[in-house]
């Protein structure tokens, strides 16, 4: 089957299951952002993409000419958020995480380096937010960043340190999985902010 940008489906499950699109749908939320953005992309919806991460290589073996292995290589410095682009002629800037912990996100998932980006998103227009998969419910939200900063400060001022999954559920929206765009975050990205 082809997707109607002419892309193959993938089967990520198992040949003998009866639907093996949907099989392991849940094993990798950035799989499904990356394959979302493609079907936002191809279908002229978004211009949204992955941020590389800046990386600095030191050292490389040639084993063969066409065979090189990197041997050592550093972090340039701390990356900001894992996607960015444009929605409706709006800077869209988010962090995308997976928990498998079944009660609560750990504020330990995210740095201080990433709040302080998503807040400086928002202060100059943009829209800033946080996706957060729970693997064990294979639920998956959108949580404004307004409303992670504040469980943020919280942690500082003798607050819980995550962000329980019933005020996740609360506070966010959740995203359905689909066929094509797997992971919909635009369609809470308009229920939110349009």
């Amino acid at each position: 089957m082809n997707y109607p940008n002419g892309k193959k489906a993938s089967l990520r499950g198992n040949a003998n299951s009866p639907s093996p699109a949907f099989a392991n749908r849940g094993m990798s939320l950035e799989d499904d952002i990356n394959e979302t953005n493609e079907f936002y992309l191809s279908t002229r919806k978004a211009v949204i993409h992955k941020k590389p991460t800046p990386v600095q290589i030191v050292k490389v073996d040639y084993p063969k000419r066409s065979a090189a292995v990197i041997k050592e290589a550093y972090f340039k410095q701390a990356s900001t958020t894992d996607y960015n682009g444009v929605y409706r002629s709006k800077y869209i800037d988010f962090e995308a995480k997976q928990t498998k912990n079944k009660t609560s996100f750990p504020l330990s998932n995210v740095h201080q380096h990433q709040i302080d980006h998503m807040k400086e998103v928002i202060e100059h227009g943009g829209i800033s937010f946080l996706i957060v998969r729970f693997s064990v419910y294979n639920k998956t939200f959108l949580f404004p960043g307004v409303k992670l900063f504040q469980f943020w400060e919280s942690q500082y001022n003798g607050g819980k340190k995550s962000i329980s999954y019933e005020e996740i559920k609360q506070a966010g929206i959740i995203i359905p999985f689909k066929y094509q765009a797997r992971v919909d975050y635009l369609q809470a990205v308009d229920q939110l902010y349009f």
